[in-house]
């Protein structure tokens, strides 16, 4: 029987972000940690571990103060799953101001928690943007909503003004008047993208009046402004009313300006669009086909020259004769090029079209099949084709106006209609080739905060390639300093954190070695230090965690006063265990073998003497 003693654990938990070095607390927290290291009564009683934290948990090995977060509730969890065996208690050594993660004050934990208060518990009057909520993108001449979370600690009715600048620039402003029975407002409003590429703003509040801290009267945030505006000519020889069901489900998406032309308009001009619709084509499109190479989307119909078309070598024919048709839609599930799904279409009125039988060339996918007189068929309605340089789809048939008012019809709006007809316009629109690398980054980061990249590289036929060696330029564009670093595989990605940078304007390149395949950014960093918006240690929040998990809030100078307590507490006590180590009294093994020894020994003499 073997007898051994298991202490109960006392955890420690010191608080090592930077909010600590804010309120000047470093040298008491270094004094707290020595008085518990030195207390005999209390190393006697308990196995004494001490861990530090901020964004994340380690055994305590230094102190830096450095942590440029706080997350409470994860350190209690930790030490929760450490210890969770055993009768334990643990001290919390914090200011309370937590930064990140789950609210600690509702943390479950079967361990009573002893909080010590560190920091300025004195309440001074402040004012503060709590919560900014912005989009990450906008396109250009577009509004994107700012929503601020203002709030406002204090006895007095105060007046202040908020305000976004931009450059300096003022671009919105408003005054407010918070009070004790008023202490938050949310201000709502709209900013205009009038320059692409990444806009950086400053929110602010003014300084009222004995106000500490001025760290939380402002917040920088940036919006990346795209410039994506898709300007689409749709050009027929003749007016008809699919040209308006089509200027209107392409519009119904703003960042696409739709206009309708006729053919022989020799003001239009063809430069200023990105993508084309082409009405039932016939010779006078012949000048528009030599000049323009951009994607375009063909609709055919009962006035359309296919005997035109067919000479200009689209990869598509028609065999049409002068006998006008029907056709119902078949939706293919099976189409790849983009994702649509069904919106009915075999609901929907059939279109016309000349009759004839179509001949495909190129490579394509099909996203409708023509159903003709009751019988499905495999001839298209609808397809897409894409070669080395350009995309066009073709629709065989007129009436579309018609598909357009059967979706409203039956859902009471045009969303689904229109959702069709701009995915197809985006597919044809956009002249992006897939890239081989693509790279994830934030435009603006706080100060001190780890900066990850991740980048994603794929091989010529666009397969994730793990064997590629991928490294991280930053060059911080006033001082033109650069850091350089390599790219760890993680999982299906590549990524890389960066430390130690500055505040202010940096640009990177990312880069394949051995490859010419590069990838260039931008981001800021702000001097904004999250753990610095707090004028005062949340003492409150850690007396209710104390007192829900039955412990007790103590401050920095009764740091005696706790350890007195926690060495006299009975309930805390070291538990004996005894364990049976059982083992057999003959030992079968050497039993066996020396069964076997003697059995060999009886045959050799019985041999020797003639006896077998």
């Amino acid at each position: 029987m073997i007898t051994t003693n298991s202490k109960p654990v006392l955890s420690v938990l010191v608080d090592n972000s930077i909010s600590t070095k804010y309120f000047k607390a470093a040298k008491k927290v270094d004094s707290i940690i020595k008085e518990i290291e030195k207390n005999q009564k209390i190393n006697q009683k308990f196995d004494v571990q001490f861990f530090s934290f901020g964004k994340e948990v380690s055994v305590l090995d230094s102190l830096s103060f450095t942590q440029p977060k706080t997350d409470i509730n994860k350190a209690i969890t930790s030490i929760n799953t450490l210890t969770k065996e055993s009768k334990n208690a643990t001290i919390l050594i914090s200011d309370g101001n937590q930064t990140s993660g789950n609210d600690y004050e509702y943390t479950q934990s079967k361990s009573a928690i002893y909080p010590i208060v560190i920091g300025d518990t004195t309440q001074y009057q402040d004012i503060q943007i709590s919560q900014l909520n912005v989009n990450k993108y906008s396109y250009i001449q577009n509004k994107f909503p700012v929503e601020a979370l203002l709030y406002y600690e204090g006895k007095e009715t105060v007046n202040s003004v908020f305000s976004i600048r931009k450059n300096g620039k003022k671009v919105f402003s408003k005054k407010l008047q918070f009070s004790p029975l008023k202490p938050t407002q949310t201000i709502t409003t709209s900013l205009k993208s009038d320059k692409k590429g990444n806009q950086y703003y400053t929110a602010a509040i003014t300084k009222i009046k004995s106000e500490k801290n001025t760290k939380n009267n402002y917040k920088n945030f940036a919006v990346e402004v795209i410039d994506e505006q898709t300007k689409v000519l749709i050009l027929s020889s003749f007016l008809h009313p699919d040209l308006g069901a089509i200027k209107k489900a392409i519009e119904s998406n703003k960042q696409r300006k739709a206009t309708i032309a006729l053919i022989n308009d020799r003001s239009v001009n063809f430069s200023e669009y990105q993508f084309f619709v082409l009405y039932q084509p016939n010779r006078s499109f012949k000048q528009f086909f030599k000049k323009i190479q951009s994607n375009y989307l063909l609709i055919s119909g009962t006035k359309t020259d296919w005997n035109f078309l067919n000479s200009e070598k689209l990869g598509v024919t028609k065999n049409a004769i002068n006998q006008t048709e029907v056709y119902s839609a078949i939706y293919n599930a099976d189409f790849l090029t983009f994702l649509q799904k069904d919106i009915h279409f075999s609901e929907f009125n059939p279109l016309k079209d000349v009759f004839g039988e179509i001949q495909i060339t190129a490579k394509h996918q099909t996203l409708l099949y023509q159903k003709y007189a009751g019988v499905a068929t495999q001839q298209p309605l609808l397809i897409t084709i894409e070669n080395d340089e350009n995309k066009m789809a073709v629709l065989f048939g007129e009436g579309i106006w018609k598909w357009r008012a059967a979706s409203f019809l039956s859902t009471q709006s045009f969303e689904n209609f229109d959702a069709f007809l701009g995915n197809l316009t985006q597919y044809l629109a956009s002249n992006k080739k897939r890239k081989r690398l693509t790279v994830k980054s934030k435009s603006l980061y706080p100060a001190n905060a780890p900066i990850n990249i991740s980048a994603f590289y794929v091989d010529k036929n666009y397969q994730f390639d793990n064997r590629a060696s991928l490294e991280l330029t930053v060059t911080n564009t006033k001082t033109k300093e650069k850091k350089v670093l390599p790219f760890s595989l993680v999982h299906n990605s590549y990524q890389v954190s960066v430390e130690g940078l500055l505040s202010g304007d940096y640009s990177y390149k990312v880069s394949v070695n051995s490859q010419t395949i590069n990838s260039f950014g931008k981001f800021k960093i702000t001097d904004y230090q999250i753990e610095e918006q707090f004028t005062n240690a949340n003492y409150k929040k850690l007396n209710s965690l104390a007192l829900k998990t039955k412990g007790e809030l103590f401050y920095a100078n009764k740091v005696k006063n706790l350890l007195d307590k926690l060495s006299s507490d009975e309930s805390y006590y070291t538990v004996q265990k005894s364990t049976t180590k059982k083992q057999n009294l003959i030992d079968w093994q050497w039993m066996l073998f020396l069964a076997i020894i003697l059995l060999a020994i009886e045959w050799f003499i019985r041999k020797y003497y003639g006896k077998i």
